[in-house]
């Protein structure tokens, strides 16, 4: 049984849609960052980074218990346990971590700023948004020209598509029009329509009904300095 630390961000909705597509078994274990609950000292032995998702794999292959944090190796370690999602050579494996990475390293807080500057700052900074807003479309244009020639980023479904899908739920908040990308739109598509993905949002939906960021709500997600983290594990 894998423990499952979850949130609905994207990238907490990139690992139950992982957990879906494997057929592991996990259980879900809630963590509400608007609350500090990632803060908890105990939660912290787990993800010392004070992030979801985070996992602890109660069946590894040692035998004994073994945490994991941080997405994109997440995606990795539940696709080389399950032995899917995940290319068998070399080639196709390196072509899973560049754009695995390129989800973590790029659209993911290219997109985050995106909604932090648009959606959370208290103040409206216009050289931000625009900022944020052309990245976001650039990527989407690095995305659409990728799946111009296959159904998906790799040819066939992996990690590399789960990675990058939670990060496109948004597009409209990102300032972003799918017919602008049709090859992205066509992706996005045939994603959503999965089994596997529509379980993972349903589950999603059902854990944070109403999602709102009020003064208290943003001071605990948007105000974590190194002396306050520390603090807190201590």
């Amino acid at each position: 049984m894998i423990d499952f630390f979850f949130w609905t961000t994207p990238n907490g909705q990139k690992v139950m849609i992982c957990l879906e597509e494997t057929g592991l078994p996990y259980r879900l274990n809630t963590v509400n960052i608007s609350k500090g609950e990632q803060l908890q000292a105990d939660f912290l032995e787990i993800s010392p980074n004070n992030k979801i998702p985070a996992i602890r794999d109660n069946d590894s292959a040692d035998g004994a218990p073994l945490t994991v944090f941080e997405s994109g190796a997440i995606l990795f370690y539940l696709a080389e346990k399950s032995g899917t999602l995940l290319p068998l050579k070399a080639r196709g494996r390196v072509a899973a971590m560049e754009w695995v990475f390129w989800q973590v390293g790029g659209l993911g807080p290219m997109a985050g700023q995106n909604h932090h500057f648009a959606h959370y700052a208290p103040e409206k900074i216009p050289y931000a948004i625009q900022r944020y807003v052309t990245e976001t479309g650039r990527l989407y244009g690095v995305l659409d020209k990728r799946l111009a020639a296959r159904e998906f980023i790799l040819g066939e479904y992996s990690i590399a598509d789960i990675a990058a899908y939670p990060w496109v739920f948004d597009y409209g908040r990102q300032g972003q029009d799918l017919d602008d990308f049709p090859n992205v739109k066509r992706w996005f598509q045939a994603i959503s329509a999965r089994p596997a993905v529509r379980r993972a949002r349903e589950q999603a939906d059902a854990v944070n009904i109403a999602p709102n960021v009020n003064d208290q709500s943003r001071a605990v997600l948007f105000g974590q300095g190194a002396a306050r983290s520390a603090a807190r594990a201590s």
